[in-house]
């Protein structure tokens, strides 16, 4: 049997994910990382993406996250995601439907806080359906 780590997802609801795996593809803002059994301690940004959990050697489940910090020890990863949805869930209707919505409120946007708030909705919902292509 592979080496795991214990890896926990948390957004804001809820605790998603708490198990053990062999690797995870964590959407990192410098790029993506994987996270292994003995990896070097670190801290990071997450970028709106798709985790890949790893188990028996092959992707086991994907899930996407809107952005937030992942934390990676030797034996843990942490991931605190402000948004997560398990990708097989998402649909191509309501990726572009909050797409646009998302589009909308930009456009209606009077402030320089909306507009940021804005921007990074249409992102989220940009790499949402690019997650799905």
């Amino acid at each position: 049997m592979a080496e795991t780590l214990e890896f926990e997802l948390v957004s804001p609801e809820k605790l998603l994910v708490s198990e053990p795996v062999e690797m995870v593809i964590v959407p990192g803002s410098e790029g993506n990382f994987g996270a292994m059994p003995r990896h070097a301690p670190m801290l990071s940004t997450v970028r709106p993406g798709v985790l890949d959990i790893y188990k028996d050697g092959k992707v086991a489940n994907q899930i996407f996250v809107a952005g937030g910090f992942a934390e990676v020890t030797e034996e843990r990863c942490t991931v605190l995601a402000e948004e997560a949805v398990v990708l097989s869930d998402l649909t191509r209707d309501t990726v572009e439907k909050r797409l646009q919505a998302a589009r909308d409120a930009e456009q209606e946007a009077d402030t320089d806080v909306e507009k940021a708030q804005a921007a990074k909705s249409v992102a989220v919902a940009e790499a949402m359906r690019d997650a799905i292509a």
